[in-house]
């Protein structure tokens, strides 16, 4: 993995912020990505620019990640809004007919999106950009929804590892409840990220550089690596393309005027 010097990436990441934004909204999760995007967002632009919005959802979201969201909110000094998402998720079993509590992908997906609108929602209204969470390691794996929470403006961690997330965030000072706890999407009851996966972050951090950062041959990875964990990680990289790339168009190619 890169080295990195945490105060230098923490000045590159605010003036990245700030060269592109000027109003924020960010999801709150109550997890460790979306605390560190809002510190590093306030330091760019200001608490008075930065609104975050907790949207729960209710016996599936657990009070202490609400709490903890709400404490970053409070240690920021940001203007939060809690809007609870579960009646806009019933609504759509009145209207799609094929609707399936049991469909647990598909269920998990619409939640995300359902977040995405709230949040572009007030980003609309107040003139400002929707502020990303998403880390390195998540994108190049997929592991997010398309048009969910992939669907912001600019993702300020994109480019540092899981691994590099949690350094960051010491360095900068976000509470060690939020660093340490175990993460997860929040889109089921259970659900973690590490066993969606099946790997631990600090692993897949180490074989993700190797083959994406360094390009070092596959075969020389499994040296180090149990391979169906390096095989695993390259068809999630393979497969999660299209979520990484804008909608694809046909070039007609002639003057058509």
């Amino acid at each position: 993995m890169k080295k990195i010097s945490y105060p230098e990436i923490k000045e590159k990441i605010v003036a990245f912020i700030s060269s592109r934004v000027s109003g924020a909204v960010i999801g709150l999760s109550g997890g460790i990505d979306s605390a560190l995007t809002a510190y590093l967002t306030v330091l760019a632009l200001g608490k008075e620019n930065v609104l975050g919005l907790l949207l729960p959802e209710k016996d599936i979201t657990s009070k202490a990640d609400i709490d903890d969201a709400i404490e970053v909110a409070n240690i920021l000094g940001i203007e939060y809004k809690i809007i609870e998402i579960s009646s806009v998720l019933a609504s759509f079993s009145s209207v799609i007919p094929v609707f399936d509590n049991k469909s647990i992908i598909a269920n998990g997906n619409l939640k995300a999106r359902t977040r995405m609108c709230i949040l572009y929602y007030h980003a609309n209204l107040m003139g400002r950009m929707v502020i990303g969470t998403g880390n390195k390691t998540e994108l190049l794996l997929g592991y997010f929804t398309k048009y969910g929470d992939g669907g912001v403006d600019i993702e300020p961690i994109g480019d540092l590892y899981k691994t590099q997330v949690r350094g960051l965030s010491r360095h900068i000072g976000i509470p060690g409840r939020i660093i340490e706890k175990t993460p997860t999407a929040g889109l089921w009851p259970g659900q973690t990220d590490e066993s969606d996966l099946g790997v631990s972050y600090e692993v897949a951090d180490q074989v993700l550089t190797l083959l994406v950062d360094e390009k070092t041959d596959i075969s020389e990875i499994k040296r180090k690596y149990p391979p169906e964990i390096v095989d695993k990680l390259a068809a999630r990289i393979s497969s999660s393309g299209h979520k990484r790339i804008s909608p694809c168009t046909i070039e007609i190619g002639r003057q058509l005027y």
